[in-house]
């Protein structure tokens, strides 16, 4: 199946923040998300493992309350329940990919489709 983003629909996240869903099966799941400057993607944690890469921008990450700088072309991985976050330092972009899918994305997704 191909995606083209321009196609893929996009919906808020949180303030200053958009997810976009770029494909999916129930095992994996890829996301963009960007970020206005300034704009935080709030500590939480997730059952499902998670590598995101900085398609552009700079970010400060935290991962289990230790907090590093990242740019365009880092990523990282988060393993199963452990808290994360991430503040833009500026506008940017990150590429998200979880295994299993994210089934809270798609039911928000579609609570947010009208009807």
């Amino acid at each position: 199946m191909i995606i083209r983003g321009h196609d893929a629909p996009t919906e808020p996240a949180e303030p200053g923040v958009t997810r976009q869903i770029l494909g999916h099966d129930p095992e994996l799941m890829m996301v963009r998300v960007v970020f206005t400057e300034g704009a935080v993607g709030y500590i939480h944690s997730h059952p499902h493992r998670q590598v995101t890469f900085v398609e552009r921008g700079r970010f400060r990450f935290s991962l289990d309350g230790t907090e590093t700088e990242i740019a365009a072309g880092d990523c990282w991985f988060v393993p199963p329940d452990v808290p994360h976050g991430v503040v833009a330092l500026e506008a940017g972009a990150l590429i998200d990919v979880f295994t299993p899918a994210r089934t809270d994305f798609l039911a928000a997704r579609a609570a947010s489709s009208p009807r």
